[in-house]
């Protein structure tokens, strides 16, 4: 196999006494968010208990609005190169497809869903986070925390068991399902574990099965159970199903039973390879709160559910987007403590709307009852012909359709809405000012400090784009320096009680 083209970075020196953001955890979400605070220019500490990547993990799915993000950061160029593009996602019957969501005419830069192991993914944002300077401290394990106003002091266990003690002003914990930031930060994680086991492995099959899901990911649903297939790079494919509870990780054989009782009706697939294989839990919880002072949760940490649809590891790393740009803001004064509120109120209602979707998604697939399950089909194919169901369901796995908007409006995109990039270019961290017409320079854009100013020739009015890519305000002065003396009035900050 050869070497991978991902230049580690230098470990960073010994742990620093102090900081302003400790982030614990260093999967997709605590390295998104590293690497966001490292280009805002953001004193941090990255840490994380395990001494390496871990392999074997299970997203493999970046949506749309995920690759729109990580663009800003640097990352989505190498990606996309080194994954796979699914075109959507089509729900099967073993005989015929049933519903098929094309990501083909979604109005983003990428119109696709990139299939790639969360290793990959993990591997690319630990190299954008070296080229920034940043790193991780491997191997250092969260103890926990006492208050220390304004912000905190954790105790951490250092690869050779001493203690050491990090003064934050802010903590997030990136750090998963179990969350040790989360258990001392006494916050409720309400929820289902419902049983259900699945089965997971990434598989190389053999020849005659290379044309298996072209499109992208495919639900094979049947009597036996679902069955979960997906290309991935370097001619992998990942297989998902439900399993019996007390099942081992499955071996050759099993994957073969499986994909010949739920796959498709192509003749025998065989399994050449077996490159990971492991069973999961899936458990359904939202952290009551995502802020609780100085500490915030994000990912796994603060919501976690079926792995229906992919988009765990993407909501993740949208968390870390919305809070990188607030912890940036209010830490150089730029923005009053308030609108770090805001990170709950926007995150949370979008991590439980979630939850009760994959909820809902993933009953519905693994539907055992012959009766149910063709009623279901039957409800599949009679949506999948009405006009705009398809094109709402891949809009709404791709995550496109997120959106902070406090009250219905009229106008489009509303305040709060994510502005597209094919609208209004991107700017990396900085918000964006778009004016309507031609400007100069020739590329069209300028720069005033954390403001990039764009001309779009069909704007109507002209808009302030927020630096995770969600409009803050339409109708704003069009001279930058105006703009930037009224900043703060275009922050999502909490409404006033009127009590």
């Amino acid at each position: 196999m050869p070497a991978s083209p991902i230049t580690t970075p230098t470990p960073p020196a010994s742990l620093p006494p102090c900081t302003d953001v400790l982030i614990v955890g260093a999967g997709p979400v605590g390295l998104t968010l590293a690497a966001s605070l490292r280009q805002l220019g953001v004193d941090h500490v990255l840490i994380d208990r395990d001494t390496g990547a871990q392999t074997g993990s299970r997203a493999a799915a970046l949506q749309p609005r995920s690759l729109e993000y990580l663009d800003r950061i640097g990352v989505a160029e190498h990606l996309v190169a080194a994954g796979e593009r699914g075109r959507g996602f089509r729900v099967h019957d073993r005989e015929h497809t049933l519903l098929h969501a094309s990501y083909g005419d979604l109005d983003t830069p990428y119109p696709y869903v990139l299939l790639a192991p969360q290793q990959t993914t993990e591997e690319h944002l630990l190299r954008r986070l070296g080229e920034l300077g940043g790193g991780v401290h491997r191997g250092h394990r969260f103890l926990g925390f006492t208050p220390d106003f304004p912000g905190v002091t954790a105790v951490i266990a250092d690869p050779e068991g001493s203690l050491r003690s990090v003064s934050a002003r802010y903590l997030v914990g990136c750090d998963g399902l179990h969350s040790a930031v989360r258990t001392a930060a006494a916050i409720g994680f309400p929820g289902e574990a419902p049983e259900q086991l699945f089965a997971l492995a990434d598989v190389r099959l053999n020849a005659g099965a290379s044309g298996l899901g072209e499109d992208g990911t495919t639900f094979f649903l049947s009597s036996a159970g679902m069955l979960l297939l997906s290309p991935l790079a370097d001619g992998q494919h990942r297989i998902v199903a439900p399993a019996t509870p007390g099942s081992a990780a499955p071996r050759a054989a099993d994957i073969e039973r499986l994909i010949s009782e739920r796959g498709p009706l192509a003749g025998r697939i065989r399994v050449v390879e077996v490159v990971n294989t492991s069973t999961y839990r899936v458990q359904e919880r939202v952290a009551e709160r995502f802020r609780a002072g100085p500490v915030f949760l994000a990912g796994d940490a603060a919501h976690t559910h079926s792995p229906a649809g992919g988009q765990g590891m993407n909501t993740g790393i949208q968390d870390a987007g919305n809070l990188a740009w607030k912890l940036h803001a209010v830490l150089t004064g730029a923005a009053p403590a308030e609108l770090l509120d805001s990170y709950h109120g926007e995150r949370h209602p979008v991590a439980a709307e979630l939850v009760a979707f994959t909820s809902r998604f993933a009953k519905i697939a693994t539907l055992r009852d012959p009766a149910a399950g063709q009623r279901r089909n039957d409800l599949l194919a009679a949506a999948a012909a009405t006009s705009g169901i398809v094109d709402w369901v891949a809009a709404k796995l791709a995550q496109l359709d997120i959106s902070y908007a406090r009250e219905p409006d009229r106008d489009s995109p509303q305040v709060g809405d994510r502005v597209s990039p094919l609208s209004v270019p991107q700017a990396g961290l900085r918000w964006t000012l778009a004016r309507p017409g031609r400007g100069e320079p020739k590329d069209g854009r300028q720069r005033e400090g954390v403001l990039s100013v764009c001309h779009v020739p069909e704007l109507r009015t002209p808009l302030l784009v927020r630096p995770d890519g969600y409009l803050a305000a339409r109708g704003v002065p069009a001279e930058p320096a105006e703009v930037l003396s009224r900043l703060a009035q275009h922050l999502p900050l909490p409404v006033p009680s009127t009590r």
